[in-house]
């Protein structure tokens, strides 16, 4: 992904709503499932970690994006975005 790709995702990812929360339990298998289904049908999704989980975000995010096999855009504050393209033409975000 190049610069200006991240650079475009993280414009878009701006205006979203967390789709999911990461509770006190971490990174779970349900989460990640969670996950996987949002990342299906919108390629682009941002999570929200409570503040009661004490896990490191950095590492969190990137083990999320190793998990669902997507990339990690950013992470900022206790949020964190990750982009996964879609098998479906239509709606791609980036060409």
């Amino acid at each position: 992904m190049t610069s200006k790709q991240r650079a475009c995702l993280k414009s878009l990812a701006s205006k979203e709503d967390p789709v999911v929360q990461i509770g006190k339990e971490g990174l779970t298998p349900e989460n990640t499932a969670a996950m996987n289904e949002a990342l299906a049908a919108r390629e682009l999704i941002k999570v929200s970690v409570l503040q009661n989980c004490m896990d490191d975000i950095r590492q969190m995010a990137e083990t999320a994006a190793q998990r669902t096999r997507s990339q990690l855009v950013q992470v900022i504050g206790r949020k964190f975005v990750l982009y996964k393209e879609g098998k479906d033409d239509k709606k791609k975000i980036i060409l």
